[in-house]
């Protein structure tokens, strides 16, 4: 299987290689990023313990790469600038999604692809994926909350002070503020969670706090997460390689679990050949299918707003007009796969 990482020179894509490479299963990763130097020195630091690890090829290229490859991931994406508001922040870097994505589709995105789309806001953006990408949807997943809930696992079993491995435990609904922690269905080994020593109130609000605020927290001590969002995407990656029908909380379309549809946000999904199998309808308490479904109301909310604004600049575009910028544009900026300039720190991304 060939994985190619779009933004792989930058903190994401980068580790996702090299996640990739431990895992020894794809045996071709290309990296490809606007800065091609960058992607090459990846690429040559990956190579220099290929012959410790597993027999892959590994390479720097441009969206050419795309035309070949089995699983393409989107790691790019825009920090937030000072006094920007949330929705600017996802206009640009929806804009700058829809960007690359038309480069993959030009580049010959096959049909029989799947799409992994790693870039922020993971939810809005695998929905507009799935409208436009053209491929069918069963094979565009998001990551979702596949990374919240490994921090959420990694959280429980610190506290618990049992193995990280043993702690069965998910997040569900947005990769963002409304997430929802399913603590009904929640297992140390098999063993109820509601029932084990230490565990009540006071640590279930600590440890949802914690990993609802992971990501902010990590982006203060070293800029950005990169091991753990790897090691989600290599889930998801090697899932679908193996055909090993791994139950993920990755987003999707929904097409009616929890009474959820025309939104992509994250349920227990079975993934495998051919992308989403299955969407697993647990009995969940009321609180959290309220929840659940509350994240799909702010999800619809945002999604609206966004396609109505990608209209609106479309058809000034198509009647010659210049529409007016979601925000200042990068100075920096790199040519990439068709010609097209975007800015080279979008490329880079941190969750």
């Amino acid at each position: 299987m060939k994985v190619s990482i779009i933004g792989g020179g930058g903190l994401v894509g980068s580790m996702t290689a090299y996640a990739l490479q431990c895992g020894g299963v794809v045996h071709d990763i290309a990296l490809i990023d606007a800065n091609k130097d960058l992607a090459q020195g990846q690429a040559l630091d990956l190579l220099n313990g290929a012959a410790l690890v597993a027999d892959q090829r590994i390479h720097a290229g441009d969206m050419a790469e795309v035309a070949t490859s089995n699983v393409v991931v989107i790691t790019a994406g825009l920090r937030r600038k000072p006094d920007e508001s949330r929705l600017d922040l996802i206009n640009r870097n929806v804009d700058l999604f829809l960007g690359i994505l038309d480069q993959a589709k030009a580049a010959g995105l096959k049909e029989s692809s799947y799409l992994v789309v790693v870039s922020n806001p993971v939810d809005v953006l695998t929905y507009l994926a799935v409208q436009r990408a053209g491929l069918p949807w069963q094979r565009v997943l998001g990551l979702g909350t596949q990374l919240d809930t490994a921090r959420f696992r990694g959280y429980l079993a610190k506290r618990l002070q049992v193995p990280a491995t043993q702690v069965n435990a998910l997040i569900l609904g947005e990769h963002g503020d409304s997430m929802v922690p399913i603590w009904s269905s929640a297992a140390v080994n098999g063993l109820p969670l509601e029932q084990w020593p230490g565990f009540g109130p006071n640590l279930q609000k600590e440890v949802f706090e914690e990993t609802k605020t992971a990501g902010a927290q990590i982006i203060k001590l070293k800029g950005g997460s990169g091991f753990a969002v790897g090691l989600s995407i290599r889930e998801v990656v090697h899932a679908l390689a193996l055909d090993s029908r791994r139950v993920l909380p990755v987003s999707t379309l929904q097409m009616g679990a929890y009474g959820l549809r025309d939104v992509c946000l994250s349920v227990p999904t079975v993934v495998g050949c051919g992308g989403v199998r299955q969407h697993v309808e647990l009995a969940l308490t009321q609180k959290e299918r309220l929840g659940i479904q509350q994240s799909a109301r702010v999800l619809r909310e945002t999604i609206q707003q966004v396609e109505a604004r990608v209209g609106s600049v479309r058809a000034a575009a198509g009647r010659g007009q210049q529409p007016a910028p979601a925000a200042a544009p990068a100075p920096a900026a790199a040519t990439a796969g068709n010609g097209r300039t975007i800015p080279r720190a979008a490329w880079q991304r941190a969750k």
